[in-house]
């Protein structure tokens, strides 16, 4: 399989592509930051420079042609501006969208977040909300494509060790979730492409990895 990450140097992106390349699987991170491409490479990746808040589809699909899968993971992060979640979050994810489609790559996995409901909370941060609205406008611009997308909406992240076990569902509730264990999961998503047209919900629980999907 060959898998391209946009955001492939995020903690959840990195661990992802160290899974895959394990396994033989051939991976491409797009990352905007020259000084990222080795850290890209020991993870057992290929990297590609491009920076999706100044790059056109056609600049993205070059990347994407010949890809059986997309996993958009990136994200402005926690220490950016209002300006950026919009820019990143959002429309870096729809850009990433139109590209594969213009590249005929049809599978897109896409790492959202839970409580997107809570953007109008008024305990909630300012700039937190903006994440939260433009997170849940990638996943409603994604939701109306052509591509067999499938949207996993991770609880809070932690970077303990993976469990190996989760609760994955539809609908699981608040809770916190290892990035070892959302990058196993998002393994199992690209392995079985019926769960397209699905948004799932993650956070630690009991049920094995392999078997959460099936649970």
């Amino acid at each position: 399989m060959k898998v391209v990450i946009a955001g492939g140097h995020g903690k959840i992106a990195l661990r992802l592509t160290r899974l895959l390349s394990a396994r033989d699987d051939a991976v491409t991170g797009i990352v905007r930051n020259p000084d990222h491409v080795t850290d890209i490479e020991e993870a057992g990746g290929e990297a590609a420079v491009l920076d999706l808040e100044q790059s056109s589809v056609d600049d993205v699909a070059t990347i994407l042609e010949g890809a059986d899968a997309v996993v958009f993971a990136a994200g402005a992060g926690p220490g950016s501006g209002a300006a950026r979640k919009e820019t990143v979050d959002r429309a870096a994810s729809v850009l990433v969208a139109d590209a594969a489609t213009q590249a005929k790559v049809t599978r897109f996995l896409q790492v959202s977040a839970m409580g997107l409901d809570r953007a109008d909370d008024p305990d909630v941060d300012e700039v937190f909300a903006v994440y939260l609205r433009a997170k849940a406008g990638a996943d409603e611009y994604l939701m109306g494509t052509e591509l067999a997308w499938t949207v996993l909406r991770p609880g809070l992240l932690t970077d303990d060790p993976g469990t190996g076990t989760v609760n994955l569902g539809e609908h699981v509730g608040g809770g916190v979730v290892t990035r070892d264990d959302v990058a196993a999961v998002l393994v199992e998503l690209l392995d079985h492409p019926e769960t397209a047209g699905t948004v799932y919900e993650l956070v630690g629980g009991e049920t094995p990895v392999a078997e959460a999907l099936g649970a």
